[in-house]
Order: structure tokens, then sequence, then C-alpha cells
């Protein structure tokens, strides 16, 4: 019965092939809001930038009472995912790298060189001296010559501080 007088409503109704309404424009965000593309575009670049391998090295410049909790702490990040790692710093991140930023960076650092560089980041030796960068191409530094690689870098530099802190955050956590 119910289907019947469904069916008449619908049959009654007139057809319309007018165009539907125009969707109402979507605000742009507020200065200071985080969105969810902006925390992606960070946790993109912490992907690009092999976090986990950060949390390792960061773990290991910790100040421990003795060795033993120092590979406890080692154990414990091992069981955390790299994936898990990028989605827990990327909104405490996002308050302080912008999403053009870290656009940017991540483009970079998925680049040949870039993965050049985060391996001598983060698995280079020690060294008596400072440790030397790896040797760019003529179309590489071309491209490390752009005003929002520039711009983007010397951002990503003034955040180092944040990113080694929040870290440090979150290596508490996982330790507890």
């Amino acid at each position: 019965m119910t289907t019947l007088s469904l069916a008449a409503l619908i049959a009654a109704s007139p057809v319309s092939f007018a165009a539907p309404p125009a969707a109402a424009p979507v605000p742009a965000p507020a200065a200071g809001v985080i969105t969810v593309g902006h925390v992606n575009a960070v946790s993109a670049l912490l992907k690009a930038m092999q976090a986990e391998k950060m949390m390792r090295s960061i773990t290991g410049s910790s100040r421990y009472a003795n060795d033993t909790q120092r590979q406890a702490a080692y154990a414990k990040l091992e069981k955390v995912p790299p994936a898990q790692i990028y989605a827990r710093l990327a909104y405490p991140l996002a308050r302080t790298i912008s999403a053009e930023t870290a656009t940017e960076m991540a483009r970079f650092y998925a680049s040949d060189y870039g993965k050049k560089v985060v391996h001598q980041m983060y698995n280079s030796g020690p060294s008596m001296g400072a440790p030397r960068a790896p040797i760019s191409t003529p179309a590489e530094r071309k491209d490390m010559q752009r005003p929002a690689f520039i711009k983007a870098n010397k951002a990503l530099a003034e955040a180092q501080s944040t990113i080694r802190h929040e870290g440090f955050v979150l290596l508490q956590a996982i330790a507890k």
C-alpha cells in the first residue's frame, strides 16, 4: 500500500529539468585554522623527511638513567609504525609549518637530491667536521634557487626546534 501511494506522489509531481540551485561558495579557512589538507601536507612532509629516523635520533640523544632504559625506549619506538608517527606529529606541527612550506619541502625531499640529503641527515656516520652536503646537479641547483623553495627552506629551518620538541613529546607519550 505504501509503495502505491509513493508511486502516486511521484506520478503527480511535476517533472523539472531546471538546473539545481547553485551551491553556496565554500568560504576560505580563516588564518590560523588548521584544515585536513594542511595536516595531510605536513604528514606528507614528515614521510618524505623519514620522521621515524628522526625519532630514533631523538631517542638516542635523550638522557636516560641507564642503557637499559634507552634500549626499552628504542624497543617501544620500533613497535610504532611510521604512518602512526607521521599522523601523531602532523597536527601539532601544522601549527608551526604552513601548508605551502610542507608541500614545497615534501616535493624537494621526494626528489633525487632531496633523498640524498635525507640519507645524509640520518645515515651518515660521525665526523670530525661539519658533514659535507651531497653534490647537486646544475638542474637541482636551479630548482633550489626558486623563491618558493628558498622561502620554504627558511621556514622549515626556523621550525626545526619545534619539530624536535614535538618529536620528544611524542617519544615521551610512546614510552609511557
